[in-house]
């Protein structure tokens, strides 16, 4: 099935029971927020708010926080999509008879992947006031730096060839008609704002608020550079997006969205933007970034509000991030032959952790695989990236660290790349889209095996250092210590121990983080280090300029100075809800 607009989708999501209208009034301040993040985590429907406090319009939030209700908007499972694609693609390269035929519904779909022009639509059913206080935007976590529009599907051109972009960037909301416009490093409608910039012109801007679920997921999803993602879905709902002319701009707009933002953003202006609390857990902090200026503004009759909030996991972006990689990981293989699967963390914030099973036909193919995958598009800004086998499960957390204990050796399988791009979320590093990668190969290689860790009792590890509260060890591979204080001199402590050197690894954190809980412990583990300078190895001596490593990876993966904050809800808006909770499930 599919659905021509966000508020089709919303009410399907009702009759299948996946959604919930609630009709009291709630704040977008805050309370949002807290209501949200309880409903995913209990596994609750989607969640209408008919009364949202000093706003017209209803607002409508984890449409997408399942998988049945990714299934529902896609029509079918993500992963049967990259299968599909990657057979597809297999199967045609070079061309047969045979080979079209047996893919003529695959190829009917791609001849649907366009867009349409038409002369009317329904986001341009009302034109509003250019006013964004009528809005109910929402104030997230409470050290952000005012309200933001978070699932604004911003549509640029490419000023030169006008090739088209979506993507969904925050939006720092200034006053009625102004917002902050957070074109992260990597990202299309940055590459063409640079462009313009660069050519002395101020670029277009459109703003779309609640599309159909297809468009939604084509925009999270990380195509290559120049892929339109109009295009891509249109390959998805398996018929044209259909687009009208802007009202007051050039750029082609959705014909079916609950609002239309449009406007300009003027070359050489920036303002102050954020703090936000984000995908990494914690606030990224206020930096200078272009102004989104509005012009016109246009809904449906009867528009419901999309919005979506992120913070430690889970939250509703690992669905949606989930159901991408799901859909596109598998393209991976076009690229580079020995890839068999990859998968990144949404625990870790995508970015910081992904894992890679290869088939090696020679030795080190991984690492070169390793290298090729740093260098292609999104995964550019991967952090820490671990190869494994073909055949080991990339998606099974305790798998991957099985093949680190057995097959890693830092003298030969670790790589440590200084100085290069970053997200521009990543904190970790004290300097903003700047830090530091490591690769860590796990394959199988023709080595003696390792002896393997005897458990220790959580007691005789905590004797070792006085700072350590508590201790967690993971198939022998990673000891996990939650610290008191000085991570990085309890870290270098327990590297040099001998009864620790069976460990592949140990990693300390700070008290905040549950470090029985998987979840929990990839995210306090991942989003808090810097390779280059919080990696240590029991040995690490220098043969030329090349450093050697040897015996076990320490890990100061503790909160330090500098670093922004966690979010954490205060504790007045949780108990507010928690009074109000039966009452939202009326």
């Amino acid at each position: 099935m599919t659905f021509p607009s966000f508020g089709e989708f919303a009410r399907h999501l009702e009759s299948v029971g996946e959604l919930q209208r609630v009709t009291v009034e709630v704040d977008p301040r805050l309370e949002i927020t807290e209501i949200a993040t309880r409903a995913l985590k209990e596994r609750k429907p989607a969640l209408l708010f008919e009364r949202v406090k000093g706003a017209r319009f209803p607002l409508a939030i984890n449409a997408f926080a399942s998988e049945r209700r990714i299934e529902l908007a896609l029509g079918r499972h993500p992963e049967q999509i990259g299968e599909e694609l990657i057979r597809f693609a297999e199967r045609l390269m070079p061309p047969n008879p045979g080979a079209l035929w047996e893919n003529r519904s695959m190829i009917r779909r791609l001849v649907s992947a366009r867009t349409k022009r038409v002369s009317r639509g329904i986001s341009q059913e009302v034109v509003e006031e250019a006013n964004l206080d009528l809005l109910p935007i929402q104030v997230c976590w409470p050290g952000d730096g005012g309200r933001f529009l978070t699932l604004g599907q911003v549509i640029t051109e490419d000023p030169r060839d006008r090739k088209r972009n979506i993507g969904i960037y925050r939006m720092h909301v200034f006053d009625e008609r102004t917002t902050g416009m957070h074109w992260q490093i990597q990202k299309g409608g940055g590459f063409h704002y640079h462009r313009a910039e660069h050519e002395g012109r101020d670029l277009e801007v459109a703003v779309a608020l609640g599309t159909d679920p297809a468009l939604l997921l084509a925009t999270v999803a990380a195509l290559p550079e120049g892929i339109d993602e109009a295009m891509f879905a249109a390959f998805l709902r398996g018929a044209p997006v259909k687009m009208l002319k802007g009202k007051s701009i050039s750029v082609s707009v959705p014909a079916y969205a609950e609002f239309m933002l449009e406007g300009i953003v003027p070359r050489q202006e920036r303002r102050m933007e954020g703090p936000f609390g984000d995908h990494f857990g914690h606030y990224s902090l206020a930096a200078p970034f272009p102004v989104f200026h509005l012009r016109r503004m246009t809904h449906r009759r009867n528009p419901i509000y999309p919005a979506t909030v992120v913070g430690i996991p889970p939250m509703e972006d690992k669905y949606l991030g989930d159901a991408t990689q799901l859909m596109l990981g598998p393209l991976a293989r076009l690229i580079h032959k020995e890839v068999r699967d990859v998968w990144a963390y949404y625990e870790a914030g995508f970015h910081n952790l992904l894992v890679v099973s290869v088939e090696e036909r020679y030795k080190k193919e991984a690492m070169k695989a390793a290298l090729g995958l740093l260098g292609t598009g999104q995964l550019a800004l991967t952090k820490c990236l671990v190869l494994v086998s073909a055949g080991v499960n990339v998606r099974d957390w305790k798998a991957v660290l099985g093949e680190i204990r057995d097959q890693f050796d830092p003298h030969f399988d670790f790589v440590l790349i200084p100085k290069v791009p970053l997200d521009t979320l990543d904190f970790t590093s004290f300097k903003m889209e700047l830090g530091s990668k490591m690769i860590v190969d796990a394959t199988q290689k023709q080595r003696p095996m390792k002896q393997r860790a005897t458990e220790r009792p959580v007691g005789q590890i905590k004797s070792l250092d006085r700072r350590i509260l508590d201790v967690h060890s993971l198939e022998g591979s990673l000891l996990i210590v939650k610290v008191s204080a000085d991570g990085r001199e309890v870290i270098e402590n327990l590297v040099g121990r001998d009864e620790l050197r069976q460990y592949s690894m140990i990693a300390a954190v700070s008290d905040d983080v549950d470090i029985h809980d998987q979840e929990n412990s990839i995210w306090g583990i991942f989003t808090r280090f810097d390779c280059e300078r919080d990696v240590i190895f029991t040995e690490q001596t220098m043969i030329g300029i090349s450093p050697v490593y040897k015996g076990v990876m320490g890990i100061d993966a503790t909160w330090k100075k500098g670093y922004p904050d966690p979010l954490r809800m205060p504790g007045e808006v949780v108990r507010a809800v928690e009074e109000r909770w039966d009452r939202y499930w009326q």
